[in-house]
């Protein structure tokens, strides 16, 4: 899925930056008959509206018609990140120290999988997480998802 992932990025990016929002993200779920892209976009300074992602899901939809990069059917979602975004580039969590972060990894690190705590810094390609007042360097390359964690 990486590489499907990686081939709509590009596809897209260029696309939804015309239309002066960002490409947050995106996730591409393969089901069976019908598939599922869910497109993240932010906006700055003052956010996504329903009309940006009106805009970009027409957009999207007729590149997607024209360069067919998705066999078969599926639905195609797109929506601000929100306050629990998800943190998809080394980029998002430079954006994000100060803030508690939830990480899942794709393998265990030290005995586990999931962390939640406050996002210290980076260093190399390694995020510094400090959970319960202990700090963990973990591999970029070792998560599977992450968000933060929203302050109500």
């Amino acid at each position: 899925m990486a590489g499907k992932q990686s081939q709509l990025e590009e596809l897209l990016a260029p696309v939804v930056q015309s239309l002066d929002c960002e490409l947050w993200g995106l996730e591409y779920f393969a089901q069976g008959k019908k598939s599922m892209l869910r497109i993240y976009i932010d906006k700055k300074p003052d956010g996504v509206l329903v009309e940006d992602c009106e805009r970009v899901s027409r957009q999207v939809s007729s590149v997607l018609d024209v360069e067919d990069p998705i066999a078969g059917e599926y639905t195609l979602e797109v929506s601000s990140p929100g306050m629990d975004r998800p943190l998809y580039k080394l980029e998002h969590y430079r954006d994000y120290i100060g803030e508690k972060v939830s990480v899942k990894l794709r393998i265990a690190f030290e005995g586990r999988k999931k962390f939640s705590g406050l996002l210290k810094g980076i260093e190399n390609d390694e995020i510094v997480l400090e959970v319960d007042k202990e700090e963990y360097l973990l591999p970029f390359e070792l998560i599977d998802k992450a968000s933060v964690v929203p302050r109500f």
